[in-house]
């Protein structure tokens, strides 16, 4: 494994995470504690130690299934990012939350969830900019920083091409963001990327196997199941982009490399990303993604020795 300072916050973290939106309940599978835990613990083995999740990821249900983990386990040993801004009711289903005192009342129910005194990250999650601009908000979580609760805090972005909030980040003492960035998706390198690298932030690039599209498990014709959220994606544009798939796999992967490793690792071999953070549904899939730190740059501008 390899690790990464975190911008400019003081979080080295492994450049392979645990993304924990599957853990929910709405990518077709129900996991129980048991799974979790196999998950979690391969995830130590291998020297992963940043894990990924949100309050809305079912009504808190990823943050308890990974604060039960925690309690058992050396909370020291693992970075946990978490996010603000929703409530869950059902699957597809949410609410938005953005007054300083409702997200005060997330905060509290997150570390009460992880089972934890701390959050090292916390991010607002997919905020407008209207949601943003409120300085209330961030007045509060400065507080809640100074008061121990939060390590450091950080925005998981709405939208992949707009800069508005990465060029305003610093001012709200944001120190990472988040972004959907992957092989078929670009768009952060225009604007959010060279915004980023300026103010010195970590970079966590979340859906790195495109919804699960770069894994190389899915071939032209792909269905998926009803209870998966795969299923509610264009029917025209998931054709199109397993077709670019394929012809990314025929062309670009070298055939002695799993195209799941490939892809993890054509996101960090980018100047500004820090670390990427794909779901995963098994020990073995955490293996296969972990494996991807072996291709990833040693001369990364955020490199640390561990």
């Amino acid at each position: 494994m390899k690790y990464r300072r975190l911008g400019k916050t003081n979080l080295e973290i492994s450049v392979v995470g645990i993304g924990t939106w599957q853990y929910g309940g709405e990518w077709g599978k129900v996991f129980t504690q048991y799974e979790v835990d196999a998950i979690l613990n391969k995830g130590s083995e291998t020297g992963i130690n940043f894990i990924d999740t949100a309050e809305c990821y079912g009504d808190h249900l990823s943050e308890s299934l990974i604060g039960d983990y925690l309690s058992r386990n050396k909370r020291e040993d693992w970075i946990v990012a978490t996010k603000f801004g929703h409530h869950f009711h059902n699957n597809f289903e949410r609410t938005r939350h953005w007054s300083a005192s409702d997200v005060l009342s997330q905060l509290d129910a997150s570390l009460n969830s992880l089972k934890n005194e701390y959050i090292d990250l916390y991010q607002a999650h997919s905020c407008s900019d209207e949601e943003f601009n409120n300085d209330e908000l961030w007045t509060m979580l400065d507080k809640q920083v100074q008061a121990g609760k939060i390590r450091h805090l950080g925005i998981s972005l709405r939208s992949n091409e707009e800069s508005y909030q990465t060029d305003k980040a610093s001012n709200v003492n944001v120190g990472a963001i988040q972004v959907v960035y992957n092989r078929l998706d670009r768009k952060p390198e225009e604007k959010i990327f060279p915004s980023s690298e300026r103010q010195n932030l970590g970079v966590l690039a979340r859906v790195p196997l495109a919804s699960g599209y770069l894994s190389g498990k899915y071939k032209p014709g792909a269905v998926f199941r009803s209870d998966d959220v795969r299923s509610k994606h264009d029917f025209e544009e998931t054709a199109s982009l397993l077709k670019q798939v394929e012809e990314i796999s025929r062309t670009e992967v070298p055939q002695d490399i799993p195209m799941a490793s490939w892809a993890l690792a054509w996101c960090l071999n980018h100047s500004a990303v820090t670390a990427v953070i794909p779901g995963c549904k098994s020990p073995e899939q955490v293996e296969l993604n972990a494996k991807a730190a072996e291709l990833a740059k040693d001369d990364h501008p955020q490199s640390v020795g561990k």
